[in-house]
C-alpha cells in the first residue's frame, strides 16, 4: 500500500497489563515525533501477590474515562483532530487488552477515525528507537512479558535469542512476592540489591542464543526460606541474570555484525543491567542507547508512535478485523514502516 504523508496526529491506548495508559503522539517529518501527553493509572495488587488479570481490569475500566480526557487535555486536541486511533492488540492479559480495544473501537467508529492495532513488544522497540535516534540495532528487550534479543531483516523483528521460560519481570516479581511485596517488584529488588556486594551463588544457564531462569528463582526462593539474607539474594539475583543477559547480547552483536544495541522494556530502567550490558559493549565498541526511565515501562506513547508508524504505511483495520492476541510475537509482525 502507498505510503501515508501529512502531520499525522495519533491517539494511543495501552492496556496489556498492570497499566491503561494513553498518549497522543504528533509526527515531526518522516523519522521524528513528538510526545504531546502520555497520561496512566497502574493497578497495585495486594502484597505477595500479583497481577490479577480480572482486578487490572476493572482498574483499567473505571480509570479510562479520566486517564483518555486528560491525555486529550494535556496535548491539547480533541478526538476529532485525531488522524487515527490505535491501541495494544497484544501480546498481554486477556481481559485487560479487551478493555483497551472496546476503548478504541468505539471511539474509532462513532468518530468515524482509522484503528491501527499495535504489537506491545515492538512498540517499546519504536520508541526506544525514537527516542534515542538509534537506526539499525540489536535490541534487548526485557520486561514483565519479554526477554529477547532481535534484530530488523527482511521486514519483520527477528527474534534472535529468548528466555526458554520466565521472563527476567516474571523472575525478580516472583521473588519479590515471595519476600512479601506486592508487584510490581523490580524497583524494590533493586534498592535491596544496593545494600550488598555479597554474592550467592545461583544457576547459570544459557543454552546458546537463549537462556533458562527458572532455576535462578527456585534456588533463590529455596535460599530465602533458609535465612538467606534478602539483600544478598536480590543482588545475587541481578549479578546472575544480568551477567547472562550481557552474554547472549555479546553473542548477538557478534553475529550480527551490528554496532548499537538499544536496551528496551520496563527492566531496562535497572541501572546495574545498564553498567552490565553498557561495560560489554564498551569491550566491543559497540554504542549502548537505553530507553529514559520515564518511557522504559508499558505506556500510552509506545502505542501512539508505533501506531503513526503503521497508519503511514497503510496498516488500518476494521473494527471486525480488530481482535486481540495474547500471544502476538514480534516475528509474527510486518512492520512496513521500516520496510
Amino acid at each position: 500500500m502507498s505510503q501515508r504523508t501529512g502531520a499525522n496526529l495519533v491517539l494511543g491506548i495501552e492496556s496489556t497489563a498492570h497499566t491503561f495508559s494513553a498518549s497522543v503522539v504528533r509526527e515531526r517529518g518522516s523519522n521524528t515525533g513528538e510526545i504531546l501527553s502520555d497520561v496512566r493509572s497502574v493497578y497495585e495488587s495486594p502484597l505477595g501477590t500479583g497481577i490479577h488479570p480480572r482486578e487490572a481490569s476493572r482498574h483499567h475500566v473505571e480509570h479510562a474515562p479520566r486517564i483518555l480526557r486528560d491525555a486529550l487535555i494535556e496535548a491539547g486536541v480533541r478526538i476529532q483532530d485525531l488522524t487515527a486511533l490505535a491501541f495494544s492488540a497484544g501480546p498481554g492479559l486477556g481481559p485487560c487488552l479487551r478493555v483497551g480495544a472496546v476503548v478504541a473501537r468505539t471511539l474509532a467508529k462513532h468518530f468515524v477515525k482509522p484503528l491501527v492495532p499495535v504489537n506491545h513488544a515492538i512498540g517499546h522497540i519504536e520508541l526506544g528507537s525514537l527516542l534515542t535516534g538509534v537506526e539499525d540495532p540489536l535490541v534487548l528487550l526485557v520486561s514483565g512479558g519479554h526477554t529477547l534479543t532481535s534484530v530488523f531483516d527482511s521486514g519483520r523483528w527477528r527474534i534472535f535469542g529468548e528466555t526458554l521460560d520466565i521472563t527476567v519481570g516474571q523472575l525478580v516479581d516472583q521473588f519479590g512476592r515471595e519476600a512479601g511485596f506486592g508487584s510490581p517488584c523490580g524497583p524494590i529488588v533493586e534498592r535491596l540489591a544496593e545494600k550488598s556486594s555479597a554474592y550467592v551463588p545461583l544457576p547459570y544457564t544459557v543454552k546458546g542464543n537463549d537462556l533458562s531462569l527458572s532455576g535462578i528463582l527456585t534456588a533463590a526462593k529455596r535460599l530465602l526460606h533458609n535465612n538467606g539474607k534478602l539483600e544478598d539474594l536480590a543482588s545475587s539475583i541481578q549479578e546472575t541474570c544480568f551477567a547472562m543477559l550481557a552474554e547472549i547480547v555479546e553473542r548477538g552483536l557478534a553475529f550480527s555484525g551490528k554496532s548499537e544495541v538499544l536496551l528496551a522494556g520496563g527492566v531496562a530502567a535497572n541501572r546495574r543491567l545498564q553498567d552490565t550490558v553498557g561495560e560489554m559493549c564498551g569491550a566491543r565498541g559497540a554504542r549502548l542507547a537505553t530507553v529514559p526511565s520515564k518511557y522504559t515501562g508499558d505506556c500510552g506513547s509506545q502505542i501512539a508512535w508505533t501506531g503513526l508508524l503503521a497508519h503511514r504505511a497503510g496498516i488500518d483495520v476494521s473494527i471486525d478485523d480488530s481482535a486481540i492476541s495474547q500471544s502476538w510475537r514480534i516475528d509474527q509482525v510486518d512492520a512496513k514502516w521500516r520496510s
